[in-house]
C-alpha cells in the first residue's frame, strides 16, 4: 500500500501543485510574519538594552491618550544632584527629549520621516550607550547650532553649514547643523536633532530648570534593582516613575509591540484567508481525484486492501503534499521576512537581513499549519474513498458520488443558517455594543459555515437562472456549458466557495466603510460650522506660534481654538473611566452646531463646569448640577460641575469616550503646557472664503506640519483615513481571487481529464475546437459568477449587520456602494473568463482517436 500510495503521489502531481500552491501561500504569509517580528524584537531589544541608563527617573503619569496633548512632562533639574548623592550612584544627567516639534529645511520643506516615526530632538550628551557616535563635523557648542543624524541628513539631502529651522513649543528658531552624527546600532526610523544642553532645556521646554528625566549610572558591583530600590527610598514613587534598563528596554518593546502586532495581524490576516480558501481547493482536488481513480480504488479493495488501508493511503498523499507545501511555503516566508527587511529599509527603519531570526516556533508553526490543513482538507475525501466497493473496478463509470442526495447537507446547512441568523437577528436588535459585535462575530461564522454546507443546493436553481441567456445567446455549446455547471453540485459548489469567500469579505466591508464615510460626512455637515479648520494631517497639536499667526492673518475673523487632555473621571456609580477630554473657548456656538439635551455651551465652557455626553451621563448616573472628580496629567485633581448635557449622535463615534469638554480657563490651569490641536477660523466680514485660504495659506506656509481645510476637505481626510482598512481588505480579496482562480483552474483541468472521452466524441461529431474552448470557458464564467452572486448576498448581509453595530456608536447612515458591487460581479466573469484559458486550450488540443480511447 506505500509503494503504491507513492506512485499515486507522484503520478498525480502534476493535478496536485495548484493545491500545494495554497498550501505554500498559507505557510509562507504565517512563517514570514512570525520571522519578522521576531527579527524586529529581537534588533530593537538589543537596541534598548544597549542604550538605555541603568536607572532612568521620568515623571509619573499614569493617563495615557491616542489624542495628545502637547504638554511635555518634566522634572526639576536640580534632582540629578539629589540623585547623585545616594549610595551606589555612579553619574547622574539630566536629560532632554521632545517628540512633539517639527524640523524644517531653508525652503520649509519637513527633513522628519514621513513614515509615522517621530521627530526627535534632544541635548547632546556622549557616553557608552550612545545610540550614536559624531562622525563628521563637531558637537553644538551654544545656541544656533545642531547635529543631525546621518541617514535624515541623507535621506533629506541636508548637509553642514545648512541652517534648519525647529518648531517647538515655546517658539521656533534657527540651528546651524554643524555635525552628521551615525547611529551605531539599528536606527528606528526617526529623525534626530542634537542640541547642547542649555539650548535643549531653553528652546524646547521652555525654561531652563527642568528636564524630562534623569539618567543615572550605578557604581561597579551595584546592581540596577539595587539602585532603583535605593532611589526609590529616597525620592518615593508617588511623583516619579523610576525603571532599570531591563525595565524600559521591556516597556519600549511593548510600545513597539503595538507596530509589530499592526504587521502581524495583517499578514496573519493573509494567511488565514489563504489556509480558508485553500481548504475548500485542497477538498475539491482530492474529490476529483478520489472520483476519477473509483476503479482503480476499487481494484484495490479486491486485492484485499481493507477501507482502512484506503482511508490512510489517500491521507498519506496529503501529508506529503502537506509536508512538501510546507517546506516550500517556509522558504518562501523566509524570502518574504527578507523583503519586509528590505522594505522597512526604504522607510527609514534600518534592520539587516544577516541578523534575521528564524526561532523554532517559525518552522514548527510553518509544519502544523501546512500539513495540518492538508491533512483535514483531506479527511472528508478520505473517507469517501473508503466506501469505494470492490465492485466499482467493474464498472464503466469513473465519477463518484454525483447523483447522491444533498439531504444531510440541507439538513446541517439548514440548521447552521438558522442559527447563523438568529445570531444575526440578535446584533440588529441589540442596544449594547460589546453584546451586538459578539453576536456578529458569531453570525458570520455560522452563516459562512452554513452556505459553504448549502452551497450545492443552491447551484441548480441559481445557476439556471444565471445560465439561463446561454442557449440563446451560444445555442447548443452554451446549453451544454450550463448543463456541465450542473452536473455535479458538490464540485460546483465547492469551487465558487473560494472565490464567495472573498467576496463576501469584500461586500461587507463596503457596506460597512461607506456607510461610516456617509455617517461622518453628515456629522460634519451638522457639527462643523467654521470656514476653515487649521489641524495637523495627524491630529497631533502645534506650537501657540501658530495660532498668533493665524489669528494675524489679514481677513480672519473669529478664531476659536481646540485642545485635548488625557483625563479620568470618577462617576458616581463607582467606576473610574479613563478617556480624553476637549477644551476650547468661547464662542463655539458660532464656529459648531451643538445640540444639548440640557443645558448649553455657555454653561460648559464656564470656569469650574464640564460637558459630557447623554448617553454616556444616563449610563453612570451623573446629573446636571452634580461634581465629579476629575484627574489631570501629573496627579492634578479637581471636581468640575456638570453643566450641560449633549445629545451629539456620533459623541463616541470618533473615539472619544463620554464626549467631555470643559473650557479655556480650566485646562490652561491644569495642564499649562498644553498646545492647540485644531483652530475653528471664520472670515470677518467683507472678506470672501477663497480670499481668506490664501491668506491662511501663505501665512502657514512655513508651517508644513498644518494644512487648512474646508468642509470639502475635511470630509476628504475622513474618506482616506477610512480607505486604508478598505485597500486592506481588497488586498486580502486579491488573495482570495489568486487562489479561487487556482481552484477553478485546478477544477476545470481536472474535469477536462474526466470527460477527455467525452469531449472526443463531441469533438468526432462536429464540435469546433473554438466551440469547445467557449464551452468550457462559459462553464468557468457560469461558476464564478455563481460564487460572486453567493459572497456579494452573504456580504451584503454582513455589511447591513454591521452598519446596525455602527449606529450604536452614533453613526447611523446606510449607505450601498452599487458600483462597487456591479463591479465585482464584471470582475467575477472576466476571473472565470481568465480561469479557464489553460483548461480550455490543453482540452481544445487533445487528439480525437486518442481521447475517445481513454479508459
Amino acid at each position: 500500500m506505500l509503494k503504491a500510495t507513492l506512485r499515486s503521489f507522484l503520478a498525480h502531481k502534476g493535478r496536485l501543485l495548484l493545491s500545494a500552491l495554497a498550501v505554500i501561500l498559507s505557510v509562507a504569509f504565517v512563517a514570514g510574519s512570525l520571522i519578522f517580528s521576531d527579527t524586529v524584537t529581537r534588533t530593537f531589544d538589543r537596541l534598548f538594552a544597549s542604550t538605555s541608563a541603568d536607572v532612568t527617573v521620568s515623571p509619573r503619569d499614569d493617563l495615557t491618550s491616542q489624542i495628545p496633548s502637547g504638554a511635555t512632562a518634566t522634572v526639576p533639574a536640580s534632582l540629578a544632584d539629589r540623585v547623585a548623592g545616594i549610595d551606589g550612584v555612579a553619574t547622574t544627567h539630566g536629560d532632554v527629549s521632545v517628540e512633539n516639534i517639527t524640523v524644517v529645511d531653508s525652503e520649509n520643506e519637513s527633513v522628519g520621516p514621513t513614515t509615522g516615526a517621530p521627530t526627535i530632538a534632544t541635548d547632546w550628551f556622549v557616553t557608552d550607550r550612545s545610540p550614536v557616535k559624531l562622525t563628521s563635523g563637531h558637537a553644538p557648542e551654544g545656541a544656533g547650532q545642531a547635529l543631525l543624524d546621518a541617514d535624515t541628513a541623507k535621506n533629506k539631502h541636508v548637509r553642514i553649514g545648512d541652517t534648519l529651522t525647529v518648531l517647538a513649543r515655546p517658539g521656533s528658531f534657527k540651528a546651524r547643523v554643524v555635525g552628521i552624527a551615525t547611529f551605531t546600532t539599528t536606527n528606528p526610523g526617526a529623525a534626530l536633532v542634537y542640541l547642547d544642553a542649555p539650548t535643549a532645556r531653553s528652546k524646547l521646554l521652555g525654561r531652563a530648570g527642568v528636564v524630562t528625566s534623569i539618567a543615572v549610572t550605578a557604581e561597579p558591583g551595584v546592581s540596577d534593582d539595587a539602585l532603583k530600590r535605593r532611589i526609590a527610598a529616597e525620592l518615593g514613587t508617588d511623583k516619579y516613575e523610576l525603571q532599570t534598563a531591563g525595565e524600559e528596554a521591556e516597556s519600549a518593546a511593548e510600545e513597539l509591540g503595538g507596530f509589530l502586532d499592526v504587521i502581524k495581524y495583517v499578514m496573519l490576516g493573509f494567511a488565514g484567508i489563504a489556509v480558508l480558501v485553500g481548504v475548500f481547493l485542497i477538498v475539491n482536488t482530492f474529490s476529483m481525484l478520489i472520483a476519477q481513480r473509483t476503479r482503480e480504488l476499487g481494484l484495490l479493495r479486491a486485492l484485499g486492501a481493507d477501507r482502512r488501508q484506503v482511508r490512510r493511503s489517500v491521507l498519506t498523499e496529503a501529508t506529503l503534499l502537506g509536508l512538501v507545501g510546507s517546506t516550500l511555503g517556509l522558504a518562501a516566508g523566509i524570502g518574504l521576512a527578507a523583503g519586509l527587511i528590505e522594505l522597512m529599509g526604504v522607510f527609514g527603519m534600518n534592520l539587516k537581513s544577516t541578523e534575521m531570526v528564524i526561532g523554532w516556533a517559525t518552522p514548527v508553526s510553518a509544519y502544523v499549519v501546512g500539513v495540518g490543513v492538508t491533512f483535514l482538507a483531506a479527511y472528508l475525501p478520505a473517507r469517501r474513498a473508503a466506501h469505494v466497493s470492490p465492485m466499482a473496478a467493474l464498472a464503466d463509470a469513473e465519477i463518484a458520488g454525483v447523483g447522491r442526495p444533498l439531504r444531510t447537507r440541507a439538513i446541517v446547512g439548514g440548521v447552521v443558517g438558522v442559527a447563523g441568523a438568529a445570531a444575526l437577528v440578535g446584533c440588529v436588535t441589540a442596544t449594547d455594543t460589546s453584546s451586538a459585535a459578539s453576536l456578529l462575530g458569531l453570525g458570520v461564522v455560522l452563516t459562512l459555515v452554513a452556505t459553504v454546507i448549502a452551497g450545492p443546493l443552491l447551484v441548480r436553481p441559481v445557476i439556471r437562472v444565471l445560465g439561463g441567456a446561454f442557449p440563446a445567446l451560444f445555442g447548443s455549446v452554451g446549453r451544454m456549458s450550463q448543463r456541465n455547471a450542473l452536473r455535479n453540485p458538490r464540485r460546483t459548489g465547492a469551487t465558487a466557495a473560494a472565490l464567495m469567500v472573498g467576496l463576501a469579505l469584500v461586500g461587507g466591508m463596503s457596506v460597512a466603510s461607506a456607510s461610516m464615510s456617509k455617517s461622518f460626512d453628515q456629522q460634519i455637515d451638522k457639527t462643523l460650522g467654521a470656514d476653515f479648520v487649521v489641524q495637523n494631517s495627524n491630529f497631533l497639536p502645534f506650537p501657540q506660534e501658530i495660532t498668533d499667526k493665524v489669528r494675524a492673518t489679514d481677513g480672519a475673523g473669529l478664531v476659536v481654538r481646540q485642545r485635548f487632555t488625557p483625563v479620568a473621571v470618577r462617576l458616581p456609580d463607582g467606576k473610574r473611566v479613563e478617556t480624553t477630554a476637549a477644551a476650547y473657548e468661547p464662542r463655539l456656538d458660532e464656529v459648531a452646531h451643538i445640540t444639548y439635551a440640557r443645558g448649553d455651551t455657555a454653561a460648559a465652557l464656564a470656569d469650574g463646569h464640564i460637558g459630557m455626553d447623554a448617553e454616556f451621563a444616563e449610563d453612570h448616573g451623573v446629573r446636571v448640577g452634580g461634581t465629579v472628580p476629575v484627574e489631570f496629567p501629573g496627579g492634578r485633581t479637581t471636581e468640575l460641575e456638570v453643566a450641560a448635557l449633549t445629545a451629539q449622535e456620533s459623541a463616541e463615534g470618533f473615539g472619544v469616550q463620554g464626549g467631555l469638554y470643559f473650557g479655556f480657563g480650566t485646562i490652561e490651569k491644569y495642564v499649562p503646557d498644553g498646545q492647540d490641536s485644531a483652530l475653528y477660523v471664520n472670515a470677518r466680514a467683507g472678506t470672501d472664503a477663497d480670499g481668506l485660504r490664501a491668506g491662511l495659506e501663505r501665512t502657514l506656509d512655513p508651517y508644513p506640519q498644518v494644512q487648512v481645510r474646508d468642509l470639502a476637505d475635511y470630509k476628504k481626510l475622513i474618506h482616506d483615513q477610512i480607505a486604508v482598512l478598505l485597500y486592506l481588505v481588497y488586498a486580502l480579496l486579491g488573495l482570495a481571487i489568486v487562489i479561487a482562480v487556482l481552484g477553478v483552474v485546478n477544477t476545470l483541468a481536472l474535469s477536462v481529464v474526466e470527460r477527455t472521452r467525452e469531449i472526443g466524441l463531441l469533438r468526432a461529431i462536429g464540435l469546433a475546437r473554438r466551440q469547445l474552448r467557449r464551452m468550457i470557458r462559459l462553464e468557468s464564467v457560469v461558476i464564478a459568477v455563481f460564487g460572486a452572486v453567493l459572497g456579494l448576498a452573504l456580504g451584503l448581509v454582513w455589511g447591513l449587520c454591521v452598519q446596525q453595530v455602527l449606529a450604536l456608536q452614533g453613526m447611523t447612515a446606510l449607505a450601498i456602494p452599487w458600483s462597487t458591487i456591479v463591479a465585482v460581479v464584471v470582475g467575477s466573469a472576466v476571473v472565470g473568463i481568465v480561469a479557464a484559458l489553460l483548461p480550455a486550450l490543453r482540452a481544445s488540443r487533445m487528439n480525437v482517436l486518442a481521447a475517445i480511447a481513454h479508459e
